[in-house]
């Protein structure tokens, strides 16, 4: 009797230690995150400023989403030969390597540093959301929870973190180059050493993860090489396969827009509604606003995610927030002097951070909660249309105007709207027919 009572006395210990490493799992990854994206975002935000010469900066960064789009087509299979774990650890190496790169910027340096984290940056965030998805369907499983509450928690708590980067990355910019010194040489070298030991610290965080299978449930066994022919399946599989799937073909325009906002506020909106206004040095600050506000609306959109339902309602108000924006842009803007002139930037930069905050966790949530079969090919998906879009911008900045820019930009979140409206009563319309 007593080794009976013993070992019921016990296992609660060891369901309690597996519960915590879920929760674990997700603070060490929204950290080890912050810690490289809040090097990598300033950096990238720094390209056109710092890497002026023949447009070196703005290039590299259009040949790396270029490379990005292409390595996301294959990096669902990556992550599934390498476990998700391991993809994240090798990802950071890209981020790396590419800030390294900007001690020394040059076109032999800059160009290799971009395709190869074209490459590193598919596989960390198809690894991204695979791991966090069996993440909190394994806590979800555990503590017999309601699985889509979890995956919107657990993708606030990281999406929070993640946004915060561009606040805490801006403000060290701010700190380091301060008196207008973005130019000059010893300062950008000093930042730039500093980005490197944040990444390091976030690289080594990664590799205190636990190793966890696609299902979620923990530690899965070794997977044997592929053969020739598996992985023609499995790439069918995963990449072709989920554009035969009627949900993702609705959700694709919705990826599309999330890509094009981000690339809209790095390209176009510092450059000609920041700076103007604000002048050089305010770039930094209201990227600072808008990951602040990026940041608190992650993790409140991550709340009160509890389903299809609220992602139904809450993914219309970010893209409502955003027309405003660009509407207000295209019709009414101009620059003024006096609080006005310095208010009216950092408002819209509020607005834009908290159509990025709804987008980056709904997003996430419905492709874990409607791909639960098919994680790695459902986050692929999204990296590959962010990314093209992303590079679509990019290259696109130096030859339209701002006004051509907004034009495609709202005919592009109106298509994002109709699909996203279609998509939630073609799911509505499939749950009837389950249930009768």
């Amino acid at each position: 009797m007593d080794s009976v009572d013993s070992r019921e006395e016990e296992a609660p210990l060891v369901v309690g230690n597996s519960l915590k490493n879920h929760t674990r799992d997700v603070h060490i990854l929204s950290c080890a995150f912050l810690l490289i994206f809040l090097a990598y975002g300033a950096a990238q935000n720094l390209q056109s400023t710092v890497n002026t010469e023949h447009n070196l900066g703005t290039t590299s960064l259009g040949i790396l989403y270029v490379s990005f789009t292409f390595f996301s087509l294959f990096a669902s299979t990556t992550v599934r030969m390498l476990g998700s774990k391991n993809a994240l650890v090798l990802g950071t190496t890209g981020y790396w390597l590419y800030v390294a790169a900007n001690l020394k910027p040059s076109w032999y340096s800059m160009v290799p540093a971009a395709l190869y984290l074209g490459f590193a940056a598919s596989i960390i965030w198809v690894g991204e959301g695979t791991y966090l998805t069996s993440t909190a369907r394994s806590h979800a499983k555990d503590y017999q929870l309601h699985e889509g509450t979890i995956i919107g928690k657990f993708n606030g708590e990281f999406w929070g973190m993640f946004a915060s980067h561009q606040f805490v990355g801006n403000m060290i910019s701010l700190a380091v180059l301060r008196d207008g010194k973005e130019g000059s040489t010893g300062g950008t070298t000093l930042l730039f050493v500093v980005f490197l030991g944040s990444m390091t610290v976030g690289t080594i965080l990664m590799c205190f993860l636990h190793k966890r299978d696609d299902d979620g449930r923990g530690e899965g066994p070794p997977k044997p090489p592929p053969t020739l022919f598996a992985s023609v399946v499995s790439l069918w599989d995963l990449v072709i396969a989920p554009l035969l799937d009627k949900r993702m073909l609705l959700i694709i325009p919705l990826i599309a827009y999330s890509g094009l906002q981000q690339a809209f506020v790095w390209a176009e909106f510092t450059k000609y509604i920041v700076e103007p206004a604000l002048g050089v040095s305010g770039v930094g600050g209201s990227m600072a606003v808008y990951g602040a506000f990026d940041a608190i609306c992650s993790l409140a959109a991550g709340r009160f995610t509890s389903g299809l339902s609220s992602i139904t309602v809450i993914t219309p108000c970010g893209l409502i927030v955003q027309a405003v924006v660009l509407l207000w842009i295209l019709l009414n803007y101009s620059v003024t002097s006096g609080v006005l002139g310095y208010m009216y930037p950092l408002l819209m930069a509020a607005m834009l951070g908290i159509g990025d905050a709804v987008f980056n966790t709904q997003l996430n949530a419905l492709l874990g909660i409607l791909f639960r079969h098919d994680t790695e090919g459902a986050f692929a998906q999204l990296k590959v249309w962010q990314s093209a879009s992303i590079a679509v911008v990019f290259f696109l900045s130096p030859h339209i105007t701002l006004q051509a820019m907004l034009i495609l930009m709202l005919a592009a979140l109106c298509v994002a709207m109709a699909g996203f409206l279609f998509l939630t009563l073609h799911v509505e319309r499939a749950f009837s027919s389950s249930e009768s």
